[in-house]
């Protein structure tokens, strides 16, 4: 196969080809020669659905575009993975340009025995680990030293830092649609406690904890009780959690209607309850042994 070196060409081929319908694309053999080198790429982390610019992220639109594309390109197959004595089978019916990721010991990612499944056209920094059941689709991004514990989700295009804790159950919610849409960013050292949701392209900066069972999302407004602030998502920006952080579940009245004024009815809220100390910093403290 030829591939493009420039990542400005394969950006415009994607652009192209996007606007095609599916029933042209299929025959096309430059445009799944353009996707399989884009798919290289964003296996490799080279290519990102978003990336950090300064102080501000940035969303990619066409890599966007180029995942779909993918599913445009794809034809539905069933794939099934017997064991070597065949006394088990397993399974999956998907399109054929979105596979299972392959791993080697090359890649240094430890996936821990026990039904975890990364999706192809996702990035795994070294010294990632997946403990069981974890799923990544396709489009996200992991870096280095960051672990995924059992039941955790993350996300279509979500961006994961470096040194992250996604604790058991957390979901880290994806985003293809619409194309300029923020995913969901997790930026470096931050500790996400066990049944979080974070949604709708929330942004939580570096060293920020996430106290068990908190969900951050676009219409969930935070309480900043440190700084006496409200902070939410608003038309231009998305939901940001501040640098260092500290959310936990909350609640507060709902004082504007007379019913639940009368039986003391609360809504549920996150609330900064203070900003990370030395003593926080030694309760969620990882260990560079598990990595």
């Amino acid at each position: 196969m030829a591939f493009i070196n420039d990542i400005e060409s394969i950006k415009q081929e994607i652009e192209t080809y996007s606007s095609l319908p599916a029933t042209e694309l299929k025959q096309n053999s430059q445009a799944k020669e353009v996707f399989a080198e884009f798919k290289t790429l964003l296996n490799a982390g080279v290519i990102r659905s978003a990336e950090k610019k300064g102080e501000n992220w940035i969303v990619n639109g066409w890599v966007k575009q180029g995942i779909l594309l993918g599913f445009k390109l794809g034809d539905l197959i069933s794939a099934e993975f017997c064991s070597t004595s065949n006394d088990w089978v397993i399974g999956f019916i998907d399109k054929d340009t979105y596979p299972t990721k392959s791993f080697s010991l090359d890649n240094q990612v430890r996936i821990v025995p026990g039904g975890t499944t990364v999706r192809d056209g996702s990035y795994l920094a070294p010294s990632v680990v997946l403990m069981p059941p974890a799923y990544v689709n396709v489009g996200a991004y992991i870096d280095e030293g960051t672990m995924v514990d059992s039941h955790a989700l993350v996300g279509s295009c979500a961006q994961i830092g470096k040194h992250v804790h996604l604790s058991a159950a957390s979901q880290i919610g994806g985003v293809l649609e619409p194309i300029g849409a923020m995913p969901v960013i997790v930026e470096d050292d931050v500790m996400i406690g066990g049944n979080c949701g974070i949604y709708e392209g929330t942004i939580v900066r570096e060293k920020a904890v996430i106290g068990t069972g908190v969900i951050l999302n676009g219409s969930t407004p935070v309480y900043d009780v440190v700084n006496e602030t409200i902070l939410r998502k608003t038309e231009d920006s998305p939901l940001v959690i501040p640098k260092g952080a500290v959310v936990v579940a909350g609640s507060r009245p709902i004082s504007k209607n007379t019913f639940a004024k009368e039986h003391n009815l609360s809504i549920y809220t996150p609330v900064i309850i203070k900003y990370r100390d030395e003593k926080t910093q030694g309760s969620v403290s990882l260990e560079d042994v598990l990595r």
